[in-house]
């Protein structure tokens, strides 16, 4: 069974200087992503980033993944609104 921890090193490999956060109960898993690599993307060019991480994980392991992107500065911009 993939674990919360599996997907996060999967995208950890992929995406090169990022944060993940996951959580889950091994058929759903929820992300947020922070990655400087999603500067000057829309939310639709972020995701397919991290589904390309994924590769073929995201076919036959992985049954459902809801994710939230953002770069540092939207992420530190967001939690300075909290």
């Amino acid at each position: 069974m993939v674990t919360p921890e599996d997907i996060k090193g999967w995208i950890e490999q992929g995406i090169s200087d990022c944060r993940v956060e996951i959580t889950g109960d091994g058929q759903h898993f929820y992300a947020v992503i922070i990655s400087p690599a999603f500067a000057g993307q829309n939310r639709v060019q972020q995701h397919q980033l991290v589904y390309k991480a994924l590769g073929e994980r995201m076919k036959a392991e992985i049954h459902a993944l809801s994710m939230q992107t953002m770069t540092p500065e939207e992420y530190a911009a967001d939690d300075a609104a909290d």
